[in-house]
């Protein structure tokens, strides 16, 4: 829990509610708190992995705080959140920075640098729904997140994201994650292709 990693003032217990609330907004349909509960438990299956798992765990918590369906502008946004939140929540600068950094790096996880060991935690964690039981509910969220697109526009874009997934050598970049996720999500995400022909 985010209690783990902040301090207990009150500016702390305004934190936790706030984020809470925004990953319960009505709007969301896949990016709620059972995607950052996901998010979270697969961290912790890699968490020896990272340089900074505290860094790594908070990152999770605002990856998708702000989420109005705008990629790329959402990340930028959640990532202020963090900046703007954390110092009143006892966290250290650095750690703060660091925690900014990787959730702007979740809006293209193919930036990612080979040696950006939170970094690659980070966005293992966020892509093992591919991976893991309940892929088809996963993706039949994400449809209801983009309902007011019509079924033929989103079948294109979905399909264009499934494509560029699959068409990288390794999805995932741990080795355990790769071992724990990569078959199934690939054989996961082709099945989805192969229904929106």
């Amino acid at each position: 829990m985010i209690g783990d990693l902040i301090d207990s003032s009150p500016a702390a217990h305004a934190l936790r509610a706030e984020l809470v609330a925004r990953w319960s907004e009505p709007h969301r349909h896949y990016h709620t708190l059972d995607h950052l509960h996901a998010v979270l438990a697969a961290v912790d299956d890699l968490a020896d992995l990272a340089e900074d798992a505290a860094a790594v765990r908070l990152a999770a918590w605002f990856h998708d705080a702000v989420y109005d369906g705008r990629p790329g502008w959402d990340e930028e946004r959640s990532a202020q959140l963090a900046q703007r939140r954390l110092p009143g929540a006892g966290v250290a600068a650095a750690r703060v920075g660091e925690v900014a950094r990787l959730v702007r790096l979740t809006a293209a996880h193919d930036t990612l640098r080979d040696d950006d060991a939170n970094g690659a935690v980070l966005c293992d964690a966020d892509l093992a729904v591919l991976g893991r039981p309940g892929y088809a509910a996963y993706a039949a969220a994400v449809r209801r997140e983009y309902a007011h697109v019509p079924d033929d526009l989103f079948a294109q874009g979905r399909a264009a994201v499934l494509r560029r997934l699959l068409a990288v050598p390794r999805l995932y970049r741990t080795e355990r994650a790769r071992e724990l996720w990569e078959e199934r999500a690939r054989r996961n995400m082709t099945a989805e292709l192969g229904s929106l022909a």
